[in-house]
């Protein structure tokens, strides 16, 4: 088979659905039908059932697919290698960040980086760490960029530090917090950000918040705290000056600021691309 063709099946098993796959191949319907029969044919049986809820690969067709899911990612492989050998920078950057990351720090240097080095296409996922971590063992990403403090043996890098702030529109203090009656509003994390506040509650209070609200996106609540709804503890890095509420510093037991990390990460042979070896030397000067 021809690799156009490899292209084809990898994206029908990832999509399960001919509408879909056609739009993202940029071919008609009855076009892609025709090729994925002709396919079909050569291997000599078939690769996907047909439904009118979509495609399911069959079990012949799961050891085709994995065989050109290993063809598809070695001939990647081939191509950066080849793209090492030059002066020229250009290839595919494949970055996993943090969600809070990709919000408020990332679009930044992205910037810098695709002006910089036009020739270069971007590859991006957005999501928890751990989830950034089980990606870069799989091999799927060139760089992590990840919240707190990972355990990780390949290269690692500290980016920044950023405070934690309490932050309200009449709460200006602490000590404020065993009074009032407005709910705590916390945004989900699957790093040990959530771990750090229920210790500095237990910290500095006997009881628990007595109301508390939880949602998904970091932005969530910060727009409720600004609203007035809540109060939060957000990261500094989420935080701007024409913000129109209180913003507290918090400290921990010791009187210290209490800080979240932000590190990247990477496997060492990946450093050798430019492309990576870019965008790596571009963040450390930022």
């Amino acid at each position: 088979m021809q690799l156009s063709e490899f292209k084809i099946l990898q994206v029908l098993a990832q999509e399960l659905n001919m509408r879909k796959a056609s739009e993202r191949l940029y071919v008609s319907q009855p076009a892609l039908s025709q090729r994925l029969q002709t396919i079909e044919n050569s291997w000599g049986t078939k690769i996907f059932l047909r439904s009118q809820k979509g495609l399911a690969i069959t079990a012949a067709g799961e050891k085709i697919i994995a065989h050109v899911n290993d063809t598809l990612k070695e001939e990647e492989r081939v191509r950066e290698d080849l793209q090492s050998l030059t002066k020229e920078v250009f290839g595919t950057l494949r970055l996993a960040v943090a969600s809070i990351i990709g919000q408020y720090w990332l679009p930044n240097a992205l910037k810098q980086y695709v002006s910089l080095y036009p020739q270069v296409n971007i590859s991006l996922i957005t999501g928890w760490s751990s989830e950034i971590i089980k990606h870069l063992y799989e091999d799927q990403i060139h760089i992590g960029i990840v919240r707190g403090n990972p355990e990780w043996r390949g290269e690692k890098i500290h980016l920044f530090s950023d405070s934690l702030y309490l932050t309200d529109t009449d709460i200006s203090t602490v000590e404020e917090l065993q009074t009032t009656d407005k709910p705590f509003i916390q945004f989900k994390s699957h790093s040990t950000y959530y771990q750090d506040i229920q210790e500095w509650w237990q910290d500095h209070f006997s009881i628990p918040p007595k109301k508390t609200i939880i949602v998904d996106q970091i932005e969530t609540c910060k727009q409720m705290a600004l609203h007035g709804v809540g109060y939060a503890i957000l990261p500094s890095i989420s935080l701007r000056e024409t913000d129109e509420f209180y913003k507290v510093p918090l400290h921990n037991k010791n009187g210290e600021s209490m800080k979240r990390d932000t590190w990247m990460i990477s496997h060492g042979g990946t450093l050798e691309l430019k492309q990576v070896e870019a965008f790596i030397k571009l963040v450390n000067r930022t």
